[in-house]
């Protein structure tokens, strides 16, 4: 039998609506650079979702270019740097690619993922009252992800104290949202779209791993930030020349509600997942973690019995006969392959 794959969300191409709606644009001709009226119509959906008619919106292949490029768009000076969690992608997964820009990354150590209004403040209070400001770099950008990199979300009540500081010092807030459908669809998590529109000077929606073949939508809530913006995504190489393909892939996701629709499925078999799990007594590495990735620590005989019939995230050995892992589900996760699962479970 062929193992069920929990390891990502991005390990099938795109939901069927997404492939037709290509197909049927084939023969059509477009402008090129996302400067096509695919692109123009996607953006409308988007800012309308938001609530924000005046937010720019700009299509970009991948999460790593989305976030180099949107945070690059707030970093006006070379001594400037950017606030994240520790365990924040652009620290962990994206191979030093803000480093290779020149600016530094000031960690701060996140709680199930998620940094506070006050570790910000405490941090941006040191260099403001340093007497030596210009030995140590400046706090300019403050980075988080919705959910996080632990599958956990924010609060509305955190995020509105994170946007405090930020309008305290003067910093731009990016959000990282690579699986942000997913986020949204948390039974914990209480901000909106609309949220995103009024609280993130910039903010991206994940395709790649919530329905599109490829392509995120980054969204500009701050017109400051679109200086020069399709400037920096040309010198890093991100401004792809058939950018119709996202607005078409976009345009149906957003058109009918199909990205909120599909992401909420994941979350909702996640749910049935992390309900077997807890019913076993398998320890959860993240209680509060409730969107599509759910991490747990297995013993070596439930990492063995489980690894017969699915594919897994091993995220490495943390203590004797003990390994932490992560299942993830996706748009395209069936209710009969999460059944398999929760069946496997259930005979540990």
């Amino acid at each position: 039998m062929e193992k069920i794959r929990y390891n990502n969300d991005y390990n099938h191409g795109a939901h069927p609506a997404v492939l037709k709606a290509l197909v049927d644009t084939n023969n059509q001709s477009f402008g090129g650079y996302s400067e096509d009226e695919m692109c123009e119509a996607a953006a409308k959906m988007i800012k309308e979702y938001i609530g924000n008619e005046e937010a720019i919106v700009h299509f970009l292949v991948g999460g790593t270019q989305a976030n180099v490029i949107g945070l690059l768009a707030g970093l006006t000076r070379p001594y400037q740097a950017i606030i994240c969690p520790d365990s924040g992608h652009i620290n962990e997964h994206e191979s030093g690619s803000i480093e290779a820009t020149g600016h530094k990354l000031l960690q701060l150590p996140g709680t199930d993922g998620k940094i506070t209004a006050a570790q910000i403040d405490a941090l941006a209070e040191v260099h403001a009252t340093s007497e030596q400001f210009e030995h140590i770099v400046e706090p300019k950008c403050v980075y988080i992800s919705l959910p996080t990199e632990y599958g956990t979300t924010y609060t509305l009540a955190e995020l509105e104290a994170i946007r405090e500081v930020c309008d305290k010092y003067g910093f731009y807030l990016f959000i990282d949202g690579a699986r942000l459908g997913y986020g949204l669809a948390a039974r914990s998590c209480d901000i909106t779209m609309k949220d995103l529109g009024r609280l993130a000077d910039a903010f991206y929606i994940g395709g790649t791993k919530c329905g599109a073949m490829f392509g995120e939508a980054v969204v500009l809530n701050n017109p400051e930030l679109n200086k020069g913006f399709r400037n920096i995504m040309k010198m890093h190489g991100a401004m792809l020349a058939k950018g119709w393909t996202m607005g078409v892939q976009f345009m149906t996701l957003f058109e009918n509600g199909l990205y909120f629709e599909i992401t909420d499925k994941a979350v909702r078999l996640a749910d049935q997942i992390n309900a077997a799990f807890k019913a076993k007594g398998v320890k959860a590495f993240m209680d509060s973690a409730d969107t599509n990735q759910l991490f747990y620590i297995l013993t070596d005989e439930q990492f063995e019995k489980l690894d017969e019939g699915f594919i897994f995230a091993n995220m490495g050995k943390i203590g004797d006969n003990q390994t932490l892992v992560r299942f993830c589900t996706s748009w395209a996760t069936t209710q009969e392959e999460a059944d398999a699962l929760v069946a496997a479970v259930n005979q540990l």
